[in-house]
């Protein structure tokens, strides 16, 4: 059984920092593109940093480039996000996913009612930013 888990959230306040991890079980994370996703309260689940398994392409949304890395730990088949600088609109529920055959800039700017499509999602892990 296929399972990935986000853990790392919590509260923080603006300007802080939060590392996110996304561990896998059942399946190796290295042969998929993986995608960070989050959805605020009220809002659609979007896109937030997409990267490749096979090359170093990554893709960030316009709202966190400069803030959020990713990165990936083959060893312990787990994916990071790795967040700076953080601001109360960065307040949402983290979402990772793991896919085959989508690219990294579709995956990351594909409409929602495509997620459903990605192979694999996690539960999600809520980051709060606020003072």
């Amino acid at each position: 059984q296929v399972q990935l888990v986000e853990s790392g959230g919590g509260l923080v306040q603006p300007g802080g920092s939060l590392r996110l991890s996304c561990a896998a079980s059942g399946v190796t994370l290295d042969l998929y593109n993986i995608g960070w996703f989050r959805q605020a309260p009220g809002k659609e689940r979007e896109g937030v940093s997409c990267f490749s398994s096979s090359d170093d392409s990554t893709y960030y949304a316009d709202s966190v480039k400069g803030r959020f890395t990713s990165s990936r730990d083959n060893a312990k088949n787990t994916v990071y996000l790795q967040m700076n600088s953080l601001k109360p609109e960065d307040t949402a529920v983290y979402y990772c996913a793991a896919d085959r055959m989508t690219t990294v800039q579709a995956m990351c700017s594909m409409l929602p009612r495509y997620y459903s499509g990605l192979d694999y999602w996690g539960k999600g892990t809520l980051v709060t930013v606020s003072s």
